[in-house]
């Protein structure tokens, strides 16, 4: 009984592949899943690195005498526009009238040595040394005239007023460390300092586009140039100081705002796809995206370069210009699965 009970079982066991390996052949529904491809295509895109940056002016003064002494009228307020030469401060100016006397009377005296001399009727000696204190008032009288009356030395607005006429200029440092009566500052032009790595230094070069963002003004980009690139590497981080000029002609950026710089550093050909298809592993930061072979989902490791707007450069050495990029329907699919194109 046994026997006949096993012979049994055998037979329908065999008679169930039997049905199985027939169903195969006979060509049973084989489930594909609908995706949509575009073709890759390199395209020609800019390279550039981006850098964060504080906004600084392009110039700035602490501008006051370069000795102590009372305010007479400080012709200027804080937010004031001067002119490049604008009278901005005056001194007292006690010191300057007595200085303006005594070298009209050596100016004279000078004068009448010039005569003296041609005739011979002084030393050499008598006359040089009339001379040199010609020399020294002329240039203690110039010096005066410089720090009484205070001139804008550039075109720029006023950022800071430190005394009150009448006041007494102590030389004292007040505004950053620095001895001031008032600090003006450039904001027709701004700049920015950035930090690149060693290996751009060989193409970063004075004249170089780059583009300015705030947060402050997120729609907007701002274009500035590199106006100055340092001669030297920092040894303890590898890198070199680069300015960048900004034209502000509208006076929407200030000195202070915090802003993104973003250098271009030439073309390169390049695959750019739609962000959307780029997806990545759970768990992980790897990047993929899927292409269709021959009917077939392949999945594909990338790394992901540079970003415009909804799109991303990628880079792989398993895709190549005209291969199918899944652009829809990749998020169910797994490397392998039979696929099929639906327009």
């Amino acid at each position: 009984m046994r026997k006949i009970l096993l012979l049994g079982v055998t037979s329908l066991l065999i008679a169930s592949c039997g049905t199985k390996d027939q169903a195969a052949e006979k060509g049973a529904a084989v489930i594909k899943k609908p995706i949509k491809t575009t073709p890759v295509v390199r395209e020609t895109i800019e390279v550039g690195e981006n850098y964060t940056a504080t906004i600084n002016a392009y110039d700035k003064v602490y501008l006051a005498p370069n000795t102590p002494g009372r305010i007479k009228d400080i012709k200027v307020e804080v937010n004031d526009y001067v002119r490049k030469g604008q009278r901005v401060i005056d001194m007292d100016n006690t010191q300057l009238v007595q200085q303006e006397v005594n070298f009209a009377n050596i100016k004279k005296e000078m004068a009448r040595m010039d005569t003296l001399i041609k005739y011979g009727s002084i030393s050499q000696q008598v006359y040089d040394q009339t001379k040199a204190t010609y020399a020294a008032a002329k240039a203690s009288l110039n010096n005066l005239r410089e720090n009484t009356v205070l001139n804008a030395p550039f075109s720029g607005i006023v950022t800071g007023r430190y005394y009150d006429d009448n006041e007494i200029y102590s030389g004292s440092p007040i505004a950053n460390g620095k001895a001031a009566v008032v600090t003006i500052e450039s904001i027709d032009r701004l700049k920015v300092e950035i930090n690149m790595s060693e290996r751009f230094f060989p193409v970063v070069k004075r004249g170089l586009k780059t583009t300015l963002t705030t947060d402050i003004y997120p729609n907007e980009k701002f274009q500035g140039q590199v106006s100055l690139v340092y001669p030297t590497i920092d040894p303890s981080t590898r890198t070199f100081t680069v300015e960048i000029t900004i034209l502000n002609g509208d006076g929407k950026l200030r000195p202070g705002m915090f802003s993104k710089v973003d250098v271009k550093l030439g073309e390169k050909e390049t695959i750019v796809v739609p962000a959307s298809t780029v997806m990545i592993l759970d768990g992980t930061n790897q990047r993929y995206v899927f292409v269709e072979k021959n009917g077939t989902a392949k999945f594909v490791r990338v790394e992901v370069g540079a970003r415009f707007d909804d799109r991303l450069e990628i880079i792989s050495d398993e895709i190549e210009e005209g291969d199918n990029l899944v652009v829809a329907g990749q998020v169910n699919l797994n490397d392998g699965d039979l696929v099929e194109i639906k327009s």
